[in-house]
């Protein structure tokens, strides 16, 4: 694909420069890797044209030119360019099957130390909504509450949709902020904006009326009518429940995939200002403000969790309640206090 000849929408500017000059840093003298589908193209080429305007060598690669999807490896010159690279971004639609491929690229990323881009299932309007936030106000605020989370030893949330946890943190599992910023030591999704941990311990009922992540997301979008609600009992799935009886079903088999599969290995808090609604895409509604958390595996990688798992599926909820032990942080999905502003 010929991705100097690729028109995209002017509108896209903004948050392709946020992602290459401020949440990537793009050096001169760095090699970039861009890994896309069919379907994220014109965002591609909307950061390559980035890349280019700062006069740094960038390859790019679309996933259908090697073959029919979904992939059960990643395509070995993929891999190979990554190793040659600094800066990488994936910007394509997440297919069943292929978290696989994505953790083995991952991997290559991790052992590199390459500042990487995850833009899994990129859209038109996160470009015009998340990508556009002010990063340094996301940071500012991840870091505010990055200091709190660390000094508690858990956490309770409520929601109008039937939420009601209890969450206890371990101070020898880290709490990691992917505000934006991203570092060698850290690859992160973009948009940004998040702090998360592997907890201890959660019990307690888990309504997911946002979204869920991976490729079901795509299949059922916003769950507000149809929310899965998710009892919880020491960190793993006890029961649940869904009027829609398709997404319950495959939610439960994708949480029975191994044997940590049904069990929380991620705890979040989004701190994305520019998110400001559920809008059916988990790139960008686990970053709103509010809470979402993962079954398998924690990023142990990061968190210093001693377990893992094949399989990571994010679930988000709506308009939370939160208390860092007696501390309210956040009423009705709105942060509180100075935290909050500019």
């Amino acid at each position: 694909m010929d991705f100097d000849n690729i028109s995209f929408d002017p509108a896209f500017r903004e948050g392709a420069a946020n992602a290459i000059r401020v949440c990537l840093n793009l050096q001169p003298d760095e090699n970039v890797t861009i890994i896309t589908d069919n379907a994220a193209a014109e965002i591609a080429a909307a950061l390559k044209n980035e890349v280019d305007m700062a006069g740094v060598r960038v390859v790019c690669f679309v996933l259908e030119e090697f073959g029919d999807r979904p992939f059960s490896e990643m395509p070995a010159a993929i891999l190979r360019a990554l190793q040659q690279s600094q800066v990488s971004i994936y910007a394509a639609s997440a297919e069943p099957g292929e978290l696989r491929i994505r953790m083995q690229m991952v991997n290559v990323i991790n052992r590199n130390k390459i500042r990487h881009a995850h833009m899994v299932n990129i859209t038109p309007q996160i470009m015009f909504e998340g990508m556009r936030a002010d990063y340094k106000q996301v940071d500012a605020l991840s870091q505010f509450l990055i200091e709190k989370a660390r000094k508690v030893s858990y956490l309770k949330a409520t929601t109008p949709g039937g939420t009601d946890i209890r969450v206890e943190f371990s101070p020898q599992l880290n709490w990691v902020k992917t505000s934006g910023f991203i570092t060698a030591d850290k690859w992160g999704n973009l948009p940004g904006g998040e702090i998360f941990t592997a907890p201890q311990n959660i019990n307690g009922i888990f309504v997911v009326d946002g979204v869920v992540g991976n490729y079901l997301c795509q299949k059922y979008g916003d769950l507000q009518e149809t929310p899965l609600a998710i009892e919880i009992e020491n960190g793993r799935i006890r029961q649940m429940s869904c009027e829609n009886k398709d997404l319950l079903r495959e939610f439960d088999a994708y949480v029975h995939t191994d044997t940590n599969s049904d069990r929380v290995g991620e705890f979040a808090i989004g701190t994305n200002l520019a998110a400001k609604k559920i809008i059916g895409n988990i790139l960008q509604d686990e970053k709103m403000p509010g809470i979402h958390i993962a079954f398998g595996h924690p990023y142990s990688e990061h968190t210093g969790a001693d377990w893992t798992s094949t399989t990571h599926i994010d679930c988000v909820g709506r308009d939370f309640d939160i208390w860092f032990e007696a501390e309210q942080i956040m009423q009705a999905g709105k942060f509180l206090g100075q935290q909050s502003r500019k």
